[in-house]
Order: C-alpha cells, then sequence, then structure tokens
C-alpha cells in the first residue's frame, strides 16, 4: 500500500459495512437505462469501478414518483420489476468487494415535462429553474405521497441487494425545497418553523429506517450555494443537519456545491479550482456528533483526496468524474502507482455534455466508459500470437491506438513528424487553465515507455517509407489542417473569403503554436462556439491584445453550453475586455479590419484590426492513407484524418482501432478490405 496515502486507504465503519478505502464512485445520472430498466451497460460501468477499487458506489438516481422522472434513460419509478434487474448490479459489485448504494430522488419545481409528461410539484408553486414551466402547489396528500415513494423505493432498493440508499436533499430539489424558506412559503405543517420545513426530510428518514431495518445503509446528499441569497447557506444547512444527526436518522452526509440556481459549480469544469466547496463539509465535521462527512466536489485525484481527509475536511471523498477516467484510480493508487492513473480533465465534454442531449454518458480520455460490456472493461488481455503495428500520428488518435495496441501485446512503433506528443491536442493545453491536457499527454509518454512502444519522433513518411517499416498493420492518424481559406459555413457562396491575405490571417494553429505574427488588435471569428476559439481568444487576451470575437451563433461558447462551461468562461472574456459580436458573419477582409455582416438585418460595419484568427472547421489529411491504399496496404484510418472532429471522437477511434487487430496467423488466412472507423 501506497505510504502516502495513509488516510484515503483507511478502511471506514459505516453502519452494518466497513469501507475497504475512503473512495466512494458517488452518484450522477449516467442516463443508461433502456425502457426505464438498468441492463449490460450499467452492469458493465459500475462493476469495473468495483474492480477498480472503489470503496463504495451510489448508483444513478432513481426517481420516486412520476413527477421526478428527468431524463430519457431514468429508471422506472413505483415499479417492482426494476428489482431482479438491480440484484445483478449489486450481486456483481458485492462480490468486487465494494458497498453499494443508490440515490433516490426528486426534483420538485424544476422537473422536465418532456421526459415526465407529469406537472412539477413543489412546496409553493415556485417556477422550474430546469426550463420555462411552473410548478403545482401540493396538498398534504400529495406530500404523504411523495414521502412514500421515497420509502418505497428504498425498499425496492433493499429487497434488489443494495447495502443502502442516499436520499438526495441536494441542488434545491424537492427536499431541499421543503428546507428553503424562499421555496417554502406554506402556512401548514409543513412550512413556516425549522421542525415543519424539516418534517418531510425526517419524515423520509425514519421511514426508511423502520421499512428497511438497522442492517441499512441511509446517507444525506446536500449542497452549497453561498453566492446565492435565497438558497440555504452553510449555516442554516448545518444546523438542518444538526437537526437530523441528534435522531441519527442517517449515517452520512454528502457535500456537493452548485445546483439548479448556480448550475455551474454542480459539476464545476477547470475554470474552477480543485477540492471546491470544502466549508461545508468542514462545518459539518465540526458540527455533528454520529453521521459521517463527505466531500465530493472536484476532488479529482487521489492526492486531492488525501489532503482533504488528511486536513480533517470529511471523512471520506466522492471522486466521480476521476473514476469514469480511470476506473481503476483506486487500486493505482493504493499499489503505489498514482503516476499511472488516467487524469480526469474536468472537460464535462462526454460525462455531463452527453447527459446534458439526453444520451448516455462516456467520458473523452477513456471511451470504454459505458462501453465496458462491449470492450471487456478498461482492462487488456494480451494476445497470445503478437503482430507487428505501426501507428502513424501521435495526435490523441494515434496515442490511444499505439498505447492499446501495445497493452494487448503486439510490437507498436509510433511515427510522429514533429518533435513532440500530442499533435493539435498539445496547441489545446496551452490554453489558459487547460494544463491538464498537458498531463494527458504526458501519461501517454509514460504508459508508452513503460510498454515498450518505439516512438520515432521528426519523421515524416510517404506510403513507400512506411511500406518499408515492415508491419503487419498500419494505423494512420495523420490528423487535420486549417483550409487557409477562410471558408464560413454561414456564406457558403464565398469558397475564399474576399480579400484573404496570408500575412494578416491567421489560424489557431498558428496562434497557439508561436507562428502567428500578430497586431495589437484581433478579431477572432469563432465558428465552432468551443474552446478552440474562445480558449484561443482567452490566451491573446491574456496576453495583452486588444480582442474582439465574431460568432454566427447567438451567443460566445454556444457549444460549451452542454458542458456547464460557457457562462464562467464569457464571465473570464468580459473581465479581460473581450468584445462580442454575436450573430455574424466576415464578410470582407481590408487593410484596415473585416467587414462584418450581421445575419438578422445584413448590415455591415468595419473592426478595425491588424489580425484576424480563423476557428473554423479544418480539412482532413488523409492523403498518406489513401496513398497506402492505391499500393494495396491495408490501413485503418483514424481521427482527424478521416474528418476534422474533437478529441474524444479520435481517442475512441483509436481505442476501436486498436481493438480490431488481427493476429499475425489469421492476417495471414485473411483477405481484408481497405478500412477506416
Amino acid at each position: 500500500m501506497a505510504t502516502s496515502y495513509k488516510r484515503l486507504f483507511e478502511p471506514l465503519p459505516l453502519r452494518h459495512k466497513t469501507l475497504r478505502n475512503r473512495i466512494v464512485f458517488g452518484a450522477h445520472t449516467a442516463n443508461m437505462a433502456e425502457n426505464g430498466m438498468p441492463g449490460e451497460r450499467h452492469l458493465g460501468y459500475y462493476r469495473e469501478r468495483a474492480i477498480g477499487g472503489a470503496a463504495m458506489i451510489v448508483v444513478e438516481p432513481m426517481p420516486v414518483h412520476p413527477a421526478a422522472v428527468l431524463t430519457r434513460g431514468n429508471f422506472l419509478p413505483s415499479d417492482d420489476a426494476v428489482i431482479p434487474a438491480f440484484r445483478l448490479i449489486t450481486d456483481a459489485c458485492k462480490q468486487e468487494g465494494a458497498v453499494i448504494l443508490q440515490q433516490l430522488y426528486h426534483v420538485g419545481q424544476h422537473g422536465d415535462a418532456d421526459n415526465s409528461y407529469f406537472p412539477n410539484w413543489s412546496a409553493s408553486g415556485k417556477p422550474s429553474y430546469h426550463d420555462s414551466d411552473g410548478s403545482h402547489c401540493m396538498t398534504e396528500t400529495e406530500i404523504e405521497e411523495t414521502i412514500q415513494g421515497f420509502v418505497q423505493a428504498a425498499r425496492r432498493c433493499h429487497q434488489a441487494g443494495f447495502d443502502g440508499v442516499e436520499v438526495w436533499a441536494a441542488y434545491h430539489g424537492m427536499v431541499d425545497q421543503f428546507w428553503t424558506p424562499w421555496s417554502n412559503q406554506r402556512t401548514d405543517k409543513w412550512g413556516g418553523s425549522l421542525q415543519n420545513r424539516t418534517r418531510m426530510s425526517r419524515e423520509i428518514l425514519t421511514q426508511i429506517r423502520k421499512t428497511c431495518g438497522d442492517d441499512f445503509i441511509v446517507g444525506l446528499g446536500i449542497n452549497e450555494e453561498p453566492d446565492v441569497e435565497v438558497a440555504l447557506h452553510n449555516e442554516a444547512l448545518a444546523e438542518i443537519i444538526d437537526l437530523h444527526d441528534r435522531d441519527q436518522m442517517m449515517d452520512y452526509v454528502t457535500c456537493g456545491t452548485g445546483g439548479y440556481f448556480d448550475f455551474y459549480k454542480l459539476m464545476p469544469t477547470f475554470l474552477y479550482e480543485e477540492k471546491l466547496g470544502l466549508a461545508l463539509p468542514a462545518l459539518l465535521k465540526a458540527t455533528v456528533r454520529h453521521a459521517k462527512i463527505m466531500a465530493e466536489s472536484h476532488i479529482r485525484t487521489p492526492d486531492n483526496a488525501e489532503s482533504v481527509l488528511s486536513a480533517e475536511q470529511a471523512d471520506m471523498v466522492s471522486i466521480v468524474r476521476g473514476q469514469i477516467a480511470d476506473p481503476h484510480l483506486a487500486n493505482k493508487a493504493a499499489a503505489g502507482h498514482p503516476e499511472d492513473v488516467r487524469g480526469c480533465l474536468s472537460c464535462n465534454q462526454m460525462c455531463w455534455g452527453r447527459r446534458y442531449r439526453d444520451y448516455w454518458i462516456s467520458c473523452l480520455v477513456n471511451p470504454s466508459a459505458g462501453r465496458e460490456y462491449q470492450w471487456g472493461g478498461d482492462r487488456f488481455e494480451r494476445t497470445g500470437s503478437k503482430i507487428k503495428v505501426a501507428v502513424i500520428g501521435a495526435g490523441p488518435a494515434g496515442l490511444e491506438a499505439a498505447r492499446v495496441a501495445a497493452e494487448l501485446g503486439h510490437d507498436v512503433r509510433l511515427v510522429e513528424a514533429s518533435d513532440k506528443l500530442g499533435g493539435q491536442f498539445r496547441l489545446a493545453g496551452l490554453q489558459p487553465r487547460r494544463a491538464q491536457i498537458i498531463d494527458l499527454i504526458e501519461w501517454y509518454r509514460r504508459q508508452l515507455e513503460k510498454l515498450g512502444v518505439k516512438i520515432m519522433y521528426n519523421n515524416p513518411l510517404d506510403a513507400d517509407d512506411v511500406i518499408n517499416l515492415g508491419a503487419d498493420q498500419v494505423i494512420t492518424a495523420t490528423g487535420s489542417l486549417p483550409t487557409e481559406t477562410g471558408f464560413q459555413k454561414v456564406l457558403p457562396q464565398f469558397e475564399r473569403l474576399p480579400g484573404y491575405d496570408p500575412r494578416s490571417i491567421w489560424s489557431v494553429e498558428d496562434v497557439m503554436g508561436n507562428a502567428a505574427r500578430l497586431g495589437e488588435r484581433v478579431v477572432v471569428l469563432d465558428e465552432g462556439g468551443n474552446w478552440r476559439g474562445c480558449g484561443t481568444a482567452w490566451k491573446l487576451a491574456e496576453d495583452g491584445y486588444t480582442v474582439t470575437i465574431v460568432t454566427p451563433d447567438p451567443l460566445i461558447g454556444k457549444e460549451l453550453q452542454r458542458t456547464a462551461a460557457d457562462f464562467p468562461l464569457r464571465q473570464r472574456l468580459k473581465s479581460l475586455g473581450v468584445k462580442f459580436i454575436c450573430e455574424s458573419a466576415i464578410k470582407e477582409w481590408t487593410s484596415k479590419g473585416p467587414t462584418v455582416l450581421s445575419l438578422l438585418d445584413q448590415s455591415e460595419s468595419l473592426i478595425y484590426a491588424e489580425s484576424l484568427v480563423l476557428a473554423t472547421t479544418n480539412d482532413a489529411q488523409d492523403s498518406l492513407w489513401r496513398d497506402l491504399i492505391e499500393k494495396n496496404v491495408d490501413a485503418i484510418n483514424i481521427g482527424d484524418s478521416v474528418a476534422a472532429r474533437q478529441a474524444p471522437f479520435a481517442i475512441y477511434e483509436g481505442r476501436k482501432a486498436a481493438l480490431s487487430l488481427i493476429p499475425a496467423e489469421s492476417a495471414k488466412s485473411t483477405s481484408n478490405p481497405p478500412r477506416h472507423t
């Protein structure tokens, strides 16, 4: 065991169980249910984290009532049909040594009628912060019905083999709405005094204990929102938790940040500091006498977790996105190899980003997330017959292909035209606060070194050079490049921007690669609404340039809405003096600057600027792959050299390509058509 993590790997008694360490894979909406039932995708997902060493797993929320259904992938509420399906998951996780619970939730006024087809129920009929709907002020009968919804959901969990439940009282959901005076303006026994406002939660916890017995863990999830005036502040929350703790109603309390009032801190991106919101768990540690305290917000790494525990700010930690990125985080840290942990980028791109679009979640750096049942988890069984593999290009697609091929036992050579790993992904890591990308590339370097992959730097190859490598299988990952035409999707009639001048018009790659020679005033044309343009504008503004962003979108960072990063990004850009021009295009580049065309009324205006930076769609660089195909080489083409896209799809295709490699004896007897993933 790693001596540097003494607190993290201390066992922790919790009710009738003892956790093998202090690392929890906390509740989050994986959104994987099909027809309301957990299935193979769930089973593989949670079992992998149990295999990886998580001490406790809290399975994604179960809506306790039809009014609580929030996503397409929610479980069936109020239906015993889920019990045998959950039993498969609980048995599998417990067999791997994990304690397993399920979270129970009701979003109250913040529901989603598109999924529930049910009016939002709430304490006092306040409006939804999820969409534009209002809510229904509950009758006492409906309050009792909701309480029973929690209790019966807990009963199903007990019968399904869960070791306990976590009652969701966070993020201004139903329970929190009753606690909060702003949203609970009732004058009956459910509102007014602290006793009345906590009556619902105390009834829920008391009845769950009575129904499920003493050998059943009961947790309570809460959050802090200190910047929101109407939300409960930490001292008020501590008073509420102390009231419940006096009667030992719960065994632990989970402390998060953000919520429906401030959604951006709910799953904080890299724009926020790590170990966020520790004031609340630290306060509760000094307040309660019985319940264990868990911190969960942006605790990304084993080092983060150890520091929180060593400072006595919590008894245990929930690392969610960190264990999505690397399900074996706990075991790697316990073995004394934290450098082998594949770090979360705090980007939210494929976890919350896919959930935002109502898909099941995955991970940018770990494409096996959600596909464990198809790919055998995030573990690799070495092939009995290795082949020689040449991977051309060391961007994210090539790095993952080379790593996984080597993990499988193949003889791998990685060829890179430049002197560094990472390709354009490395340039993204040079944008403000995105150094976690550089950390990931360094992780790949270490893994490739351990696996014995031979890396050939400064080696641009043509098709004959590749053939001369003598590989049994070639994978091309040669990436994409800017078009250098200024083409804009909103002005498709212009193949080339009128007035295009390469002396004053640059690509994002030019800027981040220090090749651009910029004037003091810079216009960034952001066609994607993502980090490619926005992060470059941020970097330029930090470096002292006067920056204006022009975008065809109705707001800056439109694509970043799905990651809950857009608003804090715009705040940062605004603080740096960046100007925003939305729903517009560049009609022409002139010696004075760009002529900007309003897409709303076709009016034109001139922005005085010396330089224009284009964040537009790149062109795939697939000429090497096509040349190999012409020479009858069975090459697999992956990543941006298939089509310019974002990093998660490159890493996914790298993994998929490596898993598809054919052992030597099969390759000799099988004729395969040219492939790209």
